[in-house]
C-alpha cells in the first residue's frame, strides 16, 4: 500500500517478525524464523548487575522451549556494560551461563540509531501503563504467536509470577 492509501498518510507499523536482524555471525535473518513461537526478547549485557538474569532466561528456555518459547538475546552497549566483540559476548554467554538461545548482533535500543525492532517494541506499555524508552539492560518483551506483546522492566525477573503467567498463557497447553 502507498502512503496516501491510509488515513492522513499514516503507514501501518512494520510487522515485528519481518524486521531484518543479524546473527552474531553477520547473517541477516528475521523473527519470522520463529513464527510459530512465543518470543521472549531481552536486551542483554555481560557486565551488568542484572547479568545473572541470563541463568533464569536459560532455565525458562529449557522448561518451556518444547512448548514453543524461544528466548532471544539482543546485546546492547547503550548502557556501557557490554563486551566489545561478538566473539567475547558469545564466549561469555556460553562459559558463564550455558546459553543455548540465539544471541544476536549488538544493537541500540534507544535513540536516533535504535534498531527498528525496539522502535516497535517500545510502543508497548509496561504494567504501569508507561511506554517509551528502554531504561536499562534486561528489559523483557514477550511476543505471542498472535502478535500480543507484554513488557516487563529490567528489575522484573524472568521468573516473576507475572512473566511466567504471560508465558504460560501464550504457549501451547500440554
Amino acid at each position: 500500500m502507498r502512503n496516501d492509501d491510509h488515513p492522513q498518510g499514516v503507514v501501518p507499523d512494520m510487522n515485528l517478525r519481518d524486521i531484518p536482524i543479524k546473527t552474531m555471525e553477520g547473517t541477516e535473518t528475521s523473527l519470522a524464523n520463529f513464527d510459530d513461537k512465543t518470543l521472549l526478547i531481552v536486551n542483554v549485557a555481560s557486565r551488568c548487575g542484572l547479568t545473572p538474569q541470563y541463568a533464569t532466561l536459560e532455565q525458562l528456555q529449557q522448561k518451556y522451549g518444547d512448548r514453543g518459547l524461544q528466548v532471544l538475546g539482543f546485546p546492547s552497549n547503550q548502557f556501557l556494560q557490554e563486551l566489545r566483540s561478538n566473539a567475547a559476548i558469545q564466549e561469555f554467554c556460553s562459559i558463564n551461563y550455558g546459553i543455548t538461545s540465539p544471541i544476536f548482533e549488538p544493537i541500540r535500543v534507544n535513540g536516533r540509531h535504535e534498531h527498528p525492532i525496539y522502535t516497535q517494541l517500545k510502543k508497548t506499555p509496561d504494567s504501569e501503563g508507561k511506554a517509551g524508552r528502554v531504561k536499562w539492560n534486561f528489559e523483557k518483551f514477550l511476543l505471542g504467536p498472535s502478535g500480543e506483546i507484554h513488557r516487563f522492566r529490567s528489575r522484573t525477573t524472568p521468573d516473576a509470577p507475572e512473566v511466567i503467567s504471560a508465558i504460560e498463557n501464550s504457549l501451547t497447553p500440554r
